[in-house]
């Protein structure tokens, strides 16, 4: 597979190949690998990096899994990771690495999402825009002179630019849905509740931040959501689960808006990428 090939497949149509013995988990790594080693440099995504762990745990990873092998990066804010740095884009915080994972990154690895690094993000998610100084800001892969937007700007740019095909995100007053806005993604803020923030917290600015993904199909945030929704023990508050996975709705006929009293959505998104 050429860097070019692996662009065109979405994180399921990746896992796919995995799943029918077409390439391993490791070949996947190395073409990401590779993209970010083009891009990043100009991009400023990707600022906390973890190739050898990804690898050693490319050689164990579920061929079953709804995941298998598909090279992934997470934000770095909100989410733990065992013995990685979460600066929060702070300079207060350059210091601190985490010393557990968090619920749902242990469902990540369950799911066969391969950790290859952490994702820029404006100090503390506070701003529409990615320019923490502790790290520099964050260029858009369309046009490196515009914003990837915030706070999720740093995985927003990434999976535009094609080094992963998903990247975690997560939305208190639009951190999904901006930088998915800017960077011709989608993005999709979840109920609050649907997410768990345990262990680091039990809820973030009184439940109205939720955590979730930037993808480029639907699909994906779909069976990306099916995988991490769910509470924690110790959550503040449980909702119901929904009544069947998110990524069959994405096929499913949204029926007649006026007699089923729902908002009629579209089912579909197609993938682009910038040149």
């Amino acid at each position: 597979m050429t860097i070019d090939e692996y662009r065109q497949h979405d994180a399921l149509g990746l896992a796919a190949l995995v799943q029918k013995g077409d390439i391993t988990p490791v070949e996947l790594l190395d073409l990401a690998i590779q993209r970010i080693e083009a891009v990043n440099p100009e991009l400023n995504a990707v600022i906390h990096f973890r190739f050898d762990q990804a690898r050693a745990e490319a050689k164990t990873v579920d061929r079953k899994a709804p995941f298998a092998g598909v090279p992934f990066l997470v934000k770095d804010l909100g989410m733990e990771i065992q013995g990685m740095p979460m600066c929060v884009g702070s300079k207060g915080y350059r210091d601190y690495v985490s010393g557990q994972d968090s619920f749902v990154v242990r469902k990540m690895k369950r799911a066969g999402l391969l950790i290859l690094g952490k994702t820029n993000t404006p100090e503390f998610g506070l701003t529409p825009f990615t320019e923490p100084k502790l790290f520099g800001p964050t260029k858009n892969p369309w046009n490196p002179e515009h914003s990837p937007g915030g706070s999720s700007g740093g995985s927003a740019a990434a999976v535009a630019a094609g080094m992963v095909p998903l990247a975690t995100a997560n939305d208190g007053g639009g951190s999904i849905r901006m930088p998915a806005a800017c960077c011709g993604l989608f993005g999709l803020k979840p109920t609050r509740g649907r997410v768990s923030w345990s262990a680091l917290e039990g809820e973030m600015w009184s439940g109205a931040a939720v955590e979730n993904c930037v993808s480029r199909t639907v699909r994906d945030s779909a069976a990306y959501l099916d995988v991490i929704q769910g509470a924690a023990p110790g959550d503040p508050y449980v909702i119901a689960p929904p009544k069947r996975p998110y990524l069959d709705e994405v096929t499913a006929a949204p029926g007649n808006s006026a007699s089923a009293g729902r908002v009629r959505t579209r089912s579909a998104c197609r993938s682009t990428k910038p040149a």
